[in-house]
């Protein structure tokens, strides 16, 4: 509910974000990082690489939710 009040992304592990997404839409938007449990230097760079796409997702208010692999 706070990332949906103040308009935030929501950068998750967690496929119960992406399920909620799926079923009800955003606000929140959701990036579903598929990495597993991975350093944070690799999730860093997971993010960067597409910070595009993930631009392209905040940006179109047809898109809900993002997976990052």
């Amino acid at each position: 509910e706070f990332a949906k009040t103040n308009d935030f992304c929501i950068v998750t592990q967690d496929v119960d974000f992406a399920e909620r997404s799926r079923l009800y839409g955003s606000p929140p938007k959701v990036v579903w990082l598929r990495c597993g449990n991975a350093p944070t230097k690799q999730v860093g760079s997971l993010l960067r690489s597409g910070v595009e796409i993930i631009q392209e997702l905040l940006n179109n208010p047809s898109l809900h939710c993002l997976e990052l692999y």
